[in-house]
C-alpha cells in the first residue's frame, strides 16, 4: 500500500488545491486514518495514527493538526510534506495527528478541550495502541502550536472515581515542542483585535460560537485572555521547546518570546530556537524538525 494516504475519504468544504506543501514521504510508517478519539455534538473527532515501520520505542506524540484554527486532511498532508511525520516515526515514535476541529463548528476553548480529551484516550488505550501512557509528547505548528500550548498549560485533572474511564485519567503531557505557536492574543501586534486577520480569515468565532459581535470589550478581553497560553502559566508546565522563524508575517516571534518568558517567570523550562530570516514556515525545516526529535528523545527516555 502506497503511504501517506490523502484521500481516505472525499474532502469537503475545501479543496485540496489549498495545499502548499506536497505530502512526500519516505514511507517508514504505517498510517491508520481517522481513528475516532471523541465525539462532541453527534460528530466524530478523529487522529490519524501513524506507526513506525522499523523499531518502535514504545513512546507516543500527539501532533496537532491545525492552521489558522482549520483542521483537516490538507493540513494534515502538509506536516507529512514537512517532514514531520517521517522523522519522528524513523525515531521509533508512534505519531497521533489529531483533529480538533475547525473554527467553523467549534470555539477555541471547545478545541483544546478535544485535545485534551485525546490526550486522556491514548492514555486508556496505551497498551493497545503500544504506548507509555506516562511518556507523551505534544507538537504542533501555528494555530496547532497554539492549541496544543494551551492544552498542556491547562491540563484537565484526574477524577479517580468517576465512572466514566476517560476522566479517571488527566491529560498531563512530559514535553511540548512547537512551532511558531501564537501564544498572547490579548496582545499579538500591538492592538486589541490584530490576530483576528491573522491568515487571512475573520477569527473573531475563536472567541464565541457566535462571534464577537454583541460581546462588550470586557468579555472580549477576558475570552483573549483565556485563550493565550502566555497569560495561562500559573505553574511549571512541562519542558517546553519553541522554534520559530525572525521573518515569521503571520506569528510575530514576540509570540514565543513571550510563552518563554511565562514559564521561565515561574521557574520552568523553555528552550528558544530562532530560525534566523525563516518565515511560517521556511524551506529547509526539516532540520529543526530533526533537532524537535533529538529533542524528545532527550525529555522522554529519561
Amino acid at each position: 500500500m502506497k503511504y501517506p494516504i490523502t484521500h481516505p475519504v472525499t474532502q469537503l468544504y475545501r479543496a485540496a488545491s489549498t495545499l502548499r506543501v506536497r505530502p512526500r514521504s519516505a514511507g517508514n510508517y504505517v498510517q491508520e486514518c481517522n481513528h475516532v478519539y471523541a465525539e462532541a455534538h453527534g460528530l466524530g473527532l478523529v487522529m490519524d495514527v501513524f506507526a513506525p515501520t522499523e523499531k518502535r520505542n514504545g513512546l507516543g506524540i500527539v501532533d496537532v493538526i491545525s492552521g489558522g484554527w482549520y483542521s483537516d486532511r490538507v493540513q494534515l498532508n502538509e506536516h507529512i510534506g514537512l517532514g514531520l511525520l517521517d522523522v519522528l516515526c524513523g525515531q521509533g515514535y508512534t505519531v497521533f495527528a489529531l483533529s480538533p476541529g475547525s473554527i467553523t463548528k467549534f470555539t477555541g476553548l471547545e478545541m483544546v478541550r478535544h485535545v485534551q480529551e485525546a490526550i486522556r484516550y491514548l492514555k486508556v488505550h496505551a497498551e493497545s495502541l503500544g504506548i507509555d501512557r506516562d511518556r507523551v509528547g505534544l507538537t504542533g505548528a501555528s494555530a496547532g502550536g497554539h492549541l496544543a500550548a494551551l492544552a498542556a498549560i491547562t491540563p484537565l485533572a484526574a477524577k479517580t472515581h468517576s465512572p466514566n474511564p476517560y476522566k479517571q485519567w488527566d491529560s498531563r503531557v512530559r514535553a511540548v515542542g512547537l512551532f511558531f505557536p501564537p501564544t498572547d492574543l490579548l496582545d499579538y501586534g500591538g492592538r486589541l483585535f490584530d490576530f483576528v486577520e491573522a491568515e487571512g480569515g475573520r477569527l473573531d468565532r475563536l472567541l464565541f460560537e457566535e462571534g464577537a459581535e454583541g460581546h462588550s470589550e470586557s468579555e472580549i478581553r477576558k475570552r483573549l485572555t483565556a485563550l493565550s497560553p502566555a497569560r495561562q502559566v500559573a505553574a511549571p508546565p512541562p519542558p517546553f521547546l519553541l522554534i520559530h522563524g525572525s521573518a515569521d508575517t503571520v506569528v510575530p516571534l514576540g509570540q514565543s518570546e513571550k510563552l518563554a518568558a511565562a514559564i521561565h517567570a515561574v521557574g520552568g523550562s523553555a528552550a528558544l530556537i530562532v530560525k534566523a530570516g525563516g518565515g511560517h514556515p521556511w524551506p529547509d525545516i526539516r532540520h529543526e524538525v530533526e533537532h524537535l526529535a533529538t529533542w524528545f528523545d532527550e525529555m522522554l527516555m529519561r
